[in-house]
């Protein structure tokens, strides 16, 4: 699995204002308004043809709104903690537990499908649809705090149609969001007028004196 990351992108931001920024943002979907969990062990009408593809489009429609998605084991969680790490993800993210067979469903056909290889064994799965850097930290502070670093530990992700490791999911958390990249772009596209202005205003300036005799060349 890939974990070298995209770095430009935080080299572009960085050639016009020399810093970056570790939280990712993106627009939240309407859907999806908080951080939400779907647990396993469907009974009823979950388990028939149409409950199942039911539970697929649910599943593609979260593949749908997310910028990215990981995957950590499921087993030997307590209530508790589900319920804890729940509160502490951010605004937009939805963990779910999903079966094998139906996520490899809703796979089919996305950009996630390079991810078809982390469908192991039972998997909660993350759909981040605006906090990749915040949804990272959240999780990582529960592994600390519930002492699962050994056992829980991220699986592997994937962002723009490829699949990266746990360091590489980890790496794409500290990246700014795309949004960041914009807002950091621009200011230092918006402060290249007002530099140039002050070069030439200022004395003795040996642009200043370029400009002045360019234009008293172009006037003769």
């Amino acid at each position: 699995m890939k974990s070298a990351i995209l770095f430009s992108l935080a080299g572009t931001a960085a050639a016009f204002t020399g810093s970056s920024s570790s939280v990712h943002h993106r627009q939240t979907s309407s859907a999806f308004r908080r951080s939400d969990l779907y647990m396993g062990g469907a009974k009823g009408y979950a388990t028939t043809m149409d409950g199942k593809k039911e539970r697929v489009d649910t599943i593609k429609t979260l593949l749908d709104s997310s910028e990215m998605v990981f995957s950590v084991p499921a087993a030997a969680l307590t209530v508790k903690q589900v319920s804890g790490l729940r509160r502490s993800l951010p605004e937009g993210t939805t963990m779910s537990v999903v079966k094998n067979k139906l996520m490899l469903r809703a796979l089919d056909g996305t950009p996630y499908e390079a991810g078809n290889d982390l469908v192991v064994g039972p998997s909660m799965w993350f759909f981040i649809e605006e906090d990749i850097g915040g949804t990272i930290d959240a999780y990582n502070k529960f592994l600390k705090d519930a002492g699962k670093k050994e056992t829980h530990n991220i699986v592997g992700g994937v962002i723009d149609g490829s699949m990266y490791d746990a360091a590489g999911v980890n790496a794409i958390g500290k990246l700014p969001s795309k949004l960041e990249l914009m807002a950091q772009i621009a200011g230092g596209i918006k402060a290249v007028p007002t530099k140039v202005a002050r070069v030439i205003k200022a004395p003795n300036s040996k642009l200043a004196r370029a400009i002045k005799l360019a234009t008293e060349e172009s006037s003769e």
